[in-house]
């Protein structure tokens, strides 16, 4: 047995408990002792002094969609980002969407934008059930851990149509039926993708459905909300009460019905209009616990998020692609919803940057605003905006901002990260190339830095027990997530005093985040002095 002793360390163990000095004794790929200062340790073949800095356990980004760049076999030039921000376990198949399973009528899905969106290399998707699924990932040797969610969409596109409003009897059986194998084969939980195609369709009935299954395989549901903003196409422009609040409700009313874990997807209030809801939001959620519905949030630590270009663009224009880019009434009536869903809402034409503008030649695009790119194509945003869409058939990424926040007035931001119920995330998809998403960079290391340490707003043990120790909780991670013998030994050794967040450089991240010092996932070091060793893969996928 190889050991390894991490001594003299500040030890932040993921349980909440007040830091202590002490030290973290590793045997191959499990921890054999953590002991205080001053108490006997055995001998180790390898040392790390971590006199003034911090030990945790590796941080769970418990909302990513990775899973489907990791099959790949150079999947770590796309995420190494992930260890070297101290990320050591990934949970996958988040907004409804997973790579698993793939029947034969979702291969004729499988080239939309939905899924291009989601990896930027093409995918062969050889594989058919979710245990063929977690084996190629298995072969793929994952540079992080990696555990997975069915999703809700992927199962329904198996057995019905984008556009599909109800299911039949038989598709919602094989649906349920398809949903269970899953659970059986190690999906860790089941998610919703509501604010999306076809996620947006399912009636309330049906995800109760689908809830009951979840609760009878005893795994929890996460829910991307059916509207994140004050005004949303998926409600009818008739109903006036804000509709990321009665999205809300609606899935808090099936949890309760249902008795499911509920875990909400990125608590975000989308556009200026929404931010002013925040409270009453958290609200309904401490109602909820207090009433006994197990439910939990997650966030983000940035006011803005990754998503498509058309996720602007309203269920009829979308409908009637291409036709829609060249029809003069279809446009026209287009700009006039636009106007007036931006004021709404509370967006403007500055507020939409382009990540990655796909095509080559426009790559001089990534990190544009929209408004930017309209006065270099001395167009308006509006054409510029459709001209990205119908050049890229959609597939163009955005970072959308005005999330929770704005620079300058980030209090709905902060009132969701300091709440007890909210765990972390980045929701940040790793791409190999374009404009990268910060948060895929340095979320984790941002929270500690700025929030705890500059910022005070919450403890360090709370920051490292909501990043690990509830994280791992939540989806029955049972040998992760603390400083304890016999867990696995994902490790990150940090410090306190100067961890953050890269500073961005002329407009873009710039890259590493500081403070990360050694990364441990399942006892192999793959970090050091903040930099990803190459060519090493210690991760391992996380059967349900």
């Amino acid at each position: 047995m190889q050991t390894l002793l991490i001594k003299n360390g500040q030890i932040v163990d993921g349980t909440g408990a007040p830091a202590f000095a002490g030290h973290v004794l590793i045997g191959d790929d499990r921890i054999i002792s953590v002991v205080h200062a001053g108490e006997p340790c055995l001998p180790a073949d390898t040392v790390i002094d971590a006199q003034g800095l911090a030990v945790a356990p590796g941080f769970i980004d418990m909302h990513f969609h990775t899973d489907w760049v990791l099959p790949g076999e150079d999947h770590e030039f796309a995420m190494k980002c992930l260890p070297e921000q101290g990320i050591t376990t990934v949970v996958g198949g988040n907004c409804g969407f997973s790579p698993a399973p793939v029947s034969e009528k979702m291969r004729a899905f499988l080239d939309m934008p939905h899924f291009k969106l989601l990896n930027d290399r093409p995918l062969a998707y050889g594989w058919s059930s979710f245990n063929d699924f977690l084996d190629r990932t298995a072969e793929a040797r994952p540079i992080v851990n990696a555990a997975h969610q069915v999703g809700h969409a992927t199962l329904r596109l198996a057995w019905a149509g984008m556009h599909e409003k109800r299911l039949s009897d038989d598709a919602l059986d094989n649906c349920l039926e398809m949903l269970m194998r899953a659970f059986d084969e190690g999906a860790c939980g089941l998610s919703f993708g509501l604010g999306y195609e076809p996620g947006m369709h399912a009636p309330l009935d049906e995800l109760s459905m689908f809830c009951r299954a979840a609760v009878k395989a005893d795994k929890p549901v996460s829910v991307h909300l059916k509207a994140l903003s004050h005004i949303s196409p998926c409600y009818p422009p008739t109903d006036f009460s804000p509709h990321n609040v009665r999205a809300l409700k609606e899935m808090i009313h099936i949890a309760r019905k249902t008795g499911v874990r509920l875990q909400i997807s990125h608590l975000i209030f989308v556009g200026r209009k929404s931010w002013s809801s925040v409270q009453q939001c958290l609200d309904i959620i401490e109602d909820a616990r207090e009433d006994g519905v197990d439910v939990k949030f997650d966030a983000f630590p940035y006011t803005f998020g990754n998503t498509t270009i058309n996720a602007v663009l309203p269920y009829w224009f979308l409908a009637g692609l291409p036709e829609s880019y060249l029809s003069p009434w279809a446009r026209l009536r287009l700009k006039i919803e636009l106007a007036a869903g931006f004021r709404l809402v509370g967006f403007s034409w500055q507020d939409f940057q382009v990540m990655d503008a796909v095509a080559d030649d426009w790559q001089a695009l990534n990190g544009l605003r929209v408004d930017e790119i309209a006065r270099k194509w001395s167009i308006t945003p509006f054409q510029a905006m459709l001209r990205i869409s119908s050049a890229t058939q959609g597939q163009a990424v955005m970072l959308f901002h005005a999330y929770s926040g704005e620079p300058g007035n980030e209090s709905a931001l902060d009132q969701v990260l300091t709440h007890d119920l909210c765990l972390f995330e980045t929701d940040a998809f790793t791409r190999y190339g374009g404009y990268p998403n910060p948060a895929a960079l340095g979320a984790f290391p941002k929270i500690l830095g700025q929030y705890v340490r500059q910022r005070r707003l919450f403890s360090l043990e709370s920051a490292v027990r909501r990043m690990t120790g509830d994280a791992a909780e939540r989806f029955d991670l049972t040998d992760r997530g603390t400083l304890a013998i016999g867990k696995k030994a994902d490790v990150v050794v940090f410090d306190p005093e100067t961890i953050d967040e890269a500073p961005p450089v002329h407009g873009k991240p710039a890259g590493k985040p500081k403070g990360i010092m050694h990364v441990l996932i399942n006892g192999t070091r793959v970090v050091t002095d903040g930099t990803y060793i190459p060519g090493v893969r210690a991760g391992q996928v996380i059967k349900g």
